[in-house]
C-alpha cells in the first residue's frame, strides 16, 4: 500500500486501542478492504517485528503491508 491510500485509511477509521505495538481502528464508515472490496470491522496494523494477537472471536483476515507494518483487515462471521 502506498503512502497516501495508508494516510487515506488511517485518516478515515477510528482509533480503538494501541498497546505492544499493535494498533487497532474501527471501521466506522464501512470502508472497503483493498484486498476483497467488502466493508471491513477492524484494521489491526502490527508495528513491530513480532507480535502476538489472541483473538477471541472466529474472523476472516485480509492481509497488507505499508512500509514494515502488517496490515491486518478483520472480518467477523
Amino acid at each position: 500500500m502506498d503512502d497516501a491510500a495508508y494516510d487515506d485509511l488511517i485518516s478515515s477509521v477510528t482509533p480503538h486501542e494501541s498497546s505492544g505495538g499493535v494498533t487497532t481502528y474501527r471501521n466506522t464508515v464501512s470502508i472497503a478492504c483493498p484486498a476483497c472490496e467488502k466493508p471491513f470491522d477492524d484494521l489491526v496494523v502490527c508495528e513491530e517485528e513480532y507480535n502476538s494477537l489472541e483473538l477471541s472471536m472466529l474472523l476472516d483476515l485480509c492481509v497488507s503491508t505499508h512500509d514494515d507494518d502488517v496490515l491486518l483487515f478483520t472480518h467477523k462471521k
